[in-house]
């Protein structure tokens, strides 16, 4: 990530970003629940589609969905029942910005995320006295 605390510099480091340093911006936290089901240590994680996940701030504070598409160069997600209607009455939904969510449910079909979250996983207590 970027060293400097000026608010230019870290400006311009967010929109020449390139595509691996931008799947950083979109990850979220995970909820303890979830955390501890899974056994993992870590505080975030990237947010995929398939993903069940919690508004926390904004007009749809504590509404959850499943996230229909992730955004990476905005660094947004879309999440499904979370739209508003335009002029001509269509829906469209509403982008939510990845830091103001957070993970409720993974979506774990996918091997190499899968493998993943084993590799984050806490070892067990048995494991540390040996």
């Amino acid at each position: 990530m970027i060293a400097s605390s000026k608010p230019r510099k870290q400006r311009l480091f967010r929109y020449t970003a390139s595509n691996h340093q931008r799947q950083k911006f979109v990850h979220a936290r995970i909820a303890k629940e979830l955390a501890s089901k899974l056994g993992v240590k870590r505080r975030s994680a990237s947010v995929r589609k398939g993903d069940t996940v919690k508004i926390m701030s904004g007009d749809s504070r504590g509404k959850s969905g499943k996230v229909s598409s992730v955004d990476m160069h905005r660094a947004v997600v879309f999440i499904e029942g979370i739209a508003r209607k335009n002029a001509k009455g269509k829906e469209s939904l509403i982008p939510i910005s990845a830091s103001n969510v957070y993970i409720t449910d993974m979506d774990l079909g996918d091997k190499l995320r899968a493998a993943k979250m084993q590799v984050a996983a806490k070892p067990s207590p048995e494991a540390k006295k040996q």
